[in-house]
């Protein structure tokens, strides 16, 4: 997909370049030319199901922090809060 930029009456050089840029990034072809430059290995079924479990626990986790007033809504949950979580989960498992 070509793009073109016409350069208006008494227009300077800098301003077409701005107007040229803003186009280029409105049409997402350099956005997609750079995310094409490595290939990416797609993730096998057994990670999504293992990304899902976790992004579930994360849920469970942030809801119990929120009804017990630990954590304020839309706010990120500690690092140190996810860990104890894990433990906590993993020994019962």
């Amino acid at each position: 997909m070509a793009i073109e930029v016409k350069r208006k009456e008494r227009e300077t050089t800098g301003s077409l370049l701005r107007r040229f840029s803003q186009r280029m990034k409105q049409s997402g072809v350099l956005h997609k030319a750079r995310k094409g430059r490595f290939y990416i290995k797609p993730k096998t079924k057994r990670q999504e199901r293992l990304g899902a479990k976790r992004r579930q626990q994360l849920i469970g986790l942030r809801e119990e922090l929120v009804k017990s007033g630990q954590l304020q809504e839309g706010e990120l949950i500690p690092k140190d809060k996810i860990k104890a979580y894990e433990l906590k989960s993993s020994k019962s498992n």
